[in-house]
């Protein structure tokens, strides 16, 4: 059988979708992504490259105007996004990745529609290989109660595949991912160890913040320090960026055993001194009388 024809014009509407196309060395072949692209792979700024709307607000001007072979998107989309994309009328491939099974299957999809099927395959390995290699370091000791979330207003846990790295990393994930949870049923749970990782945050997340206004100066993440932001894309871009996430989450559960990552961000100001101490939130208003 013949090979499909080369796809020479893409447009990627997905951060994952433009980072797996480097590591299959087919970048050359990106005419068009987004500024959260070029945030995540910065090998994707210039070169002609066209900056367009994401999944989530596509318009089909902007994709037609480059005249893709094709068009890489995530889901879910807003039902009007969706319709653009598809008014476009150019070929079309839409990823909802759930687990690291999944992760590795769209890295298949994309590898096979590119002709790159064999580097698809190294890719998938070489993954493989080095969550392996983090995980045969962690400790068979009492494993650290983990709270991840990926956004804050309100409180959402982090997708499945973050679970699935956390449990690899060496800690006990809780709580149910991707569910929308109240600061109080989290403060039940006490983790022992807090991570941000905000969608469109980076690292900025104002840890001291969100501690005071959900009143969690008792748990025991707090109490002990152990609150860290880990920057958004080493946890949310369904990529072998989450490598890096795999390693941010270990040093984080296990500093005894791995090295601290570039990029996290802890609560502590210094090694000695805690930047939230139960005194340094300020006081909650009293409730309006009417």
């Amino acid at each position: 059988m013949s090979p499909a024809p080369e796809l020479k014009r893409i447009v990627s509407l997905q951060p994952s979708a433009t980072v797996i196309l480097h590591a299959l060395g087919k970048l050359d072949r990106v005419v068009a992504c987004t500024k959260y692209c070029v945030d995540v792979c910065p090998d994707a700024a210039g070169s002609g490259r066209v900056v367009v709307t994401d999944s989530w607000n596509a318009h089909a001007g902007e994709i037609l105007s480059v005249r893709p072979d094709l068009v890489i998107a995530s889901v879910p989309f807003q039902e009007k996004s969706l319709a653009e994309i598809l008014k476009a009328g150019s070929r079309f491939l839409g990823f909802a990745p759930r687990t690291l099974d999944d992760i590795y299957l769209d890295i298949a999809a994309i590898a096979g529609i590119m002709n790159a099927a064999e580097a698809g395959a190294a890719l998938v390995s070489e993954m493989q290989s080095q969550i392996l290699e983090v995980s045969a370091k962690v400790p068979n000791s009492r494993r650290p109660r983990v709270f991840c979330e990926e956004w804050g207003k309100p409180i959402l846990a982090s997708q499945p595949w973050v679970a699935e790295l956390v449990e690899l990393a060496g800690g006990e994930f809780l709580g149910r991912p991707a569910a929308r949870y109240q600061p109080e049923e989290i403060a039940a749970l006490d983790p022992e160890v807090l991570i941000a990782a905000w969608c469109g945050a980076g690292n900025r997340v104002p840890l001291d913040k969100i501690i005071c206004s959900r009143n969690w100066q008792h748990l025991s993440a707090a109490r002990s320090g152990r609150v860290f932001c880990i920057p958004d894309e080493y946890l949310n871009t369904p990529a072998p960026t989450l490598i890096r996430g795999l390693r941010a989450l270990a040093a984080i559960i296990h500093p005894e055993i791995f090295p601290q990552q570039q990029g996290v961000r802890c609560i502590y100001d210094k090694l000695s001194t805690p930047m939230i101490e139960e005194h340094s939130c300020p006081p909650k208003p009293a409730s309006p009388k009417y």
